[in-house]
């Protein structure tokens, strides 16, 4: 791989890095407690590289196709890398997002949940798994309604024997994410679920302060998409 160096982009991540952390303190966080998921879906082949010569290692991508003609030979130079899907994942791609990806985000349905399944036990590999909740109940969003989060992941736990990692959402972006990210949270913790991936370039800021332990981004590290 080369090693492309982009000031724009390894002044980005800092700066991103520096509101994470600021806000992790004021919540009395640590902010390594809070990691950092670079959103590479379309961006090109240089700010990739870029990001990689920053030390980034995690990386969200949106679509299973995609993400594999991105990372799968990058992946055989880069033994710390970590891919996260934070797309929707539809059940025939299920072979293909377990064998590429690290953590998949987007559990919603018994239906994938069943392809998950059947798909670990023959990679004999298992990643680590989120929710989705759709927290403001949009019909065009993925995810689990929040009034059936308990008894869904209650049924991911006892069905299926998954280990659920974390919760995840996408507010409305019409609303206050706050609410949102509130509510994802007494989710998580009466149901015992450790993680929470919230935020995005416009709130992760908020989103470590309500709690969130990863925090999606993507304009802020690699500019606006072309």
């Amino acid at each position: 791989m080369n090693d492309v160096t982009d000031p724009g982009i390894a002044a980005a991540r800092s700066d991103v890095l520096a509101r994470i952390a600021a806000a992790a303190k004021s919540a009395g966080r640590d902010p390594a407690s809070v990691a950092l998921v670079a959103v590479s879906k379309t961006q090109p082949d240089d700010r990739i590289e870029a990001m990689l010569a920053t030390g980034q290692r995690v990386f969200g991508e949106n679509r299973v196709q995609e993400a594999e003609a991105r990372w799968e030979k990058r992946r055989a130079g880069f033994g710390d890398l970590e891919l996260r899907l934070i797309g929707p994942l539809q059940s025939n791609k299920a072979r293909e997002a377990v064998a590429l990806f690290d953590v998949i985000e987007t559990l919603d349905r018994a239906k994938l949940a069943g392809a998950l399944a059947d798909a670990c036990a023959k990679a004999g590999r298992t990643p680590r798994l989120y929710v989705q909740v759709n927290t403001g109940e949009e019909d065009q969003k993925a995810g689990v309604a929040p009034q059936d989060a308990d008894a869904f992941i209650a049924a991911m736990r006892g069905d299926y024997g998954f280990a659920i990692e974390g919760l995840m959402c996408i507010p409305p972006a019409e609303e206050p994410a706050g609410p949102h990210f509130a509510l994802l949270a007494k989710i998580a913790a009466r149901n015992g679920v450790a993680k929470l991936s919230m935020g995005m370039s416009a709130d992760y800021e908020l989103a470590v302060l309500f709690g969130a332990t990863s925090v999606r981004v993507g304009s802020a590290l690699f500019g606006a998409r072309s």
